[in-house]
């Protein structure tokens, strides 16, 4: 079998123009964003069915060819997708198998759109989000890896080999690099991304690292707004002693800096202790508590209802909560094993539990600012007037008018977690040596960056496409939330 090329059949053509589309893309995207802080701020005006006039001006111009661009992009890459899919195997190239790979991922977004847009106008905030083309920008990356990570963790799709197996032959070598005849029949015939220092498939790594990046960072910020507003709207709403409590210890916690903190919670006399543990049966209780509260909160004057809707939450909970904090071999292990739904390796959950708790006073000082905030608007003083009781007002009045703030920071702060992680990974601390986790495949490529680029290079790129994704979404939902 011989080497791919990076472009096959398509290096005259549609790869050129790909670049070049991109590149101009990308300046016009840059200049989109310089122009926006220097040009006057403009209400935008409805048209008759709701929707809003576009932008005039010449950055109205600017952010319009920017989407034509943008649409001449997909338009190539559905004419590489497509012809390459016809093609025999190895004719298009690396760049055109790795397509390939992707098609399910493909697929998933173009219907994804094409419902979004077509029901955009119904979609609340969501729908709003695709008259951005940096928020579509934003959304289409950060879905692709979504994606990414549900065919490749559930579906088992899209990887070539398993991300462990090991070649001889292929320690170090170059993408396209053919795998040696005489190997497992199952084997895909290539290294599309070449191999690392331990001759492992580099693309495979980088699409399995998606999965422990996508159940890692957003279940943790999660958790860290679970403790964040549970905490945060008290604080705010009541005011006093218990304020200046929580904002003391909030404060406390930020004063630390994160490296050395995790640097404590990852050793393994810390570990040993089974502080990680303790960690997590306290810190993982607070979804619990704001559902159980919001529940009723908002029930708790029809009887039965609420009975039966609070049995319904918390039950579940409860179960996924004593399974997530029993383990085997743990200070613990209070949760019979025939009970236990899954089991939370040790060292992802070290870094799961350092990662919410790093966050959970970030996110209670912006929740306490906005409920300081919102408990002065004449509904919630209308709402005191009807005899709302407090918790209604402050998880019924308040955080639903909290809910855009919120929402950006949200996307904002699944980037900072991603990146949080990476650094983790590049560092060796919590997950194993082994993972396919971008940072950890990073720290094992960077050791021959100067000799062989290839096997730091993808999962930097990945880590990287993530987070500007999930900043311009959260641009693209600030964008479009103002307009209210």
């Amino acid at each position: 079998m011989e080497e791919l090329s990076w472009t096959g059949s398509f290096g005259s053509t549609l790869i050129p123009a790909l670049v070049i589309a991109a590149a101009v893309f990308l300046a016009g995207v840059i200049l989109q964003l310089i122009m926006g802080f220097f040009a006057p701020e403009v209400k935008l005006q409805s048209n008759a069915d709701g929707t809003l006039q576009s932008r005039g001006g010449l950055l109205g111009q600017l952010e319009r060819l920017n989407g034509q661009i943008f649409l001449l992009i997909v338009f190539i890459l559905a004419a590489i997708l497509v012809i390459s899919w016809f093609m025999p195997y190895g004719k298009a190239g690396i760049l055109g198998e790795v397509i390939k790979r992707f098609l399910p991922v493909w697929i998933a977004l173009i219907v994804t759109f094409a419902v979004s847009i077509t029901f955009k106008r119904k979609l609340g905030l969501y729908g709003k989000l695709f008259d951005s083309t940096i928020g579509m920008i934003g959304f289409a990356l950060v879905m692709f890896w979504v994606f990414t990570s549900i065919f490749v963790g559930v579906f088992d799709m899209i990887a070539t080999h398993d991300p462990l197996q090991q070649i001889s032959g292929l320690k170090n070598k170059v993408p396209g690099i053919a795998v040696p005849e005489g190997q497992d029949a199952n084997f895909f015939p290539h290294y599309l991304l070449g191999g690392d220092n331990l001759a492992r498939d580099i693309f495979s790594r980088m699409v399995h690292g998606s999965v422990i990046v996508m159940i890692i960072a957003p279940l943790a910020t999660v958790f860290a707004f679970m403790v964040g507003i549970t905490l945060g709207l008290p604080a705010g709403y009541y005011g006093g002693k218990l304020d200046t409590l929580l904002s003391f210890l909030a404060n406390l916690i930020l004063a630390f800096p994160v490296i050395l903190l995790f640097y404590l919670l990852v050793t393994p006399e810390i570990v040993e202790t089974g502080l990680p543990n303790y960690m997590a049966a306290f810190l993982f209780v607070f979804p619990l508590i704001f559902f159980g509260v919001l529940i009723n909160s908002r029930y708790r004057t029809q009887g039965s209802k609420n009975t039966i809707y609070l049995a319904l939450t918390l039950i579940p909970l409860a179960i996924i909560y004593l399974s997530a904090i029993s383990e085997p071999n743990s200070p613990l292990h209070i949760w019979p094993a025939s009970l236990d739904l899954f089991s939370i390796n040790s060292g992802i959950l070290v870094v799961f539990v350092s990662v919410v708790f790093v966050n959970s006073p970030t996110v209670f000082r912006i929740v306490r600012g906005l409920a300081l905030d919102i408990k002065t608007r004449d509904y919630v003083a209308a709402a005191q007037t009807r005899g709302e009781g407090t918790w209604y007002i402050i998880l019924w009045e308040i955080l639903p008018n909290a809910r855009g703030p919120l929402i950006v920071d949200f996307c904002l702060r699944i980037g900072y977690t991603t990146i949080l992680l990476g650094t983790l990974g590049f560092f060796g601390l919590g997950l194993p040596p082994e993972s396919p986790d971008w940072g950890s495949t990073i720290n094992e490529g960077r050791k021959l960056l100067l000799i062989y680029a290839h096997p730091a290079l993808p999962p930097a790129m990945a880590l990287l496409s993530l987070v500007l994704g999930l900043n311009l979404l959260a641009d693209g939902l600030r964008e479009e939330s103002l307009k209210d």
